[in-house]
């Protein structure tokens, strides 16, 4: 039950802060900045699995489960409990912030500027990158260790920063759906909940190809 509870907390942790400062800079016509949302996301990255990687190896996001489970990094059988967990904690959060800033529109929903397909392949790409660090950097199933929360914390603030105003650079099915569930934006969020399920799944790939003695190893 720890693990479920960790993984519930931080994906809580990781919509509040990060759509929270997307709503913020909303509400307030632009004080946070496009640079801090991107530095807010890098740090609660980095700050919950630090939290929480020892626990229940920090996912924080359903492409992540199941990128690792179809790795054989994670048992199959504990994917929809930590999807459920994550869904669960996002959609927490999204409702805090719609009781905080209840003006907002979007509360930090992702909607691409670019048309679906391309948001799509941008989406992909972006969860990809996130993917092949991930799984280079995680012990197992686990994103812990010192170097684990600065790497992919790391990466998600780059990608946020320069992906952010195109799709929002979300990566994570679950931290779109609390903000779309609660703001009722559903457009385009099929894709937000496909192309990182498939750009994470493309990483597993990639590292069973160039690192196929030690890849994909059994939890």
């Amino acid at each position: 039950m720890r693990k479920y509870i960790s993984e519930g907390i931080g994906t809580f942790s990781l919509v509040f802060c990060g759509t929270g400062a997307m709503t913020v800079n909303e509400v307030t016509g632009g004080d946070v900045t496009h640079v801090g949302i991107a530095i807010t996301w890098g740090l609660i990255v980095m700050a919950m699995i630090y939290a929480f990687g020892e626990i229940s190896g920090a996912h924080f996001n359903p492409a992540v489960t199941i990128a690792f489970a179809y790795a054989k990094k994670f048992k199959w059988k504990e994917v929809p409990k930590y999807i459920i967990a994550q869904c669960f904690g996002a959609i927490v959060a999204s409702a805090i912030l719609l009781f905080l800033f209840p003006e907002s529109e979007f509360l930090g929903g992702t909607l691409p500027t670019v048309d679906s397909l391309r948001a799509f392949v941008l989406e992909l790409l972006l969860t990809y990158f996130l993917m092949v660090v991930i799984i280079n950097v995680s012990t197992g199933s686990k994103e812990i260790g010192t170097m684990a929360g600065i790497a992919i914390g790391g990466v998600v603030l780059l990608e946020a920063m320069f992906a952010g105003p195109i799709t929002k650079a979300s990566m994570n099915p679950a931290r779109s759906l609390g903000p779309a569930l609660l703001s009722g934006h559903w457009e385009h969020q099929w894709l937000y909940f496909t192309a990182p399920i498939i750009g994470a799944l493309l990483a597993v790939l990639t590292c069973k190809i160039v690192k196929s003695d030690n890849c994909c190893d059994n939890c």
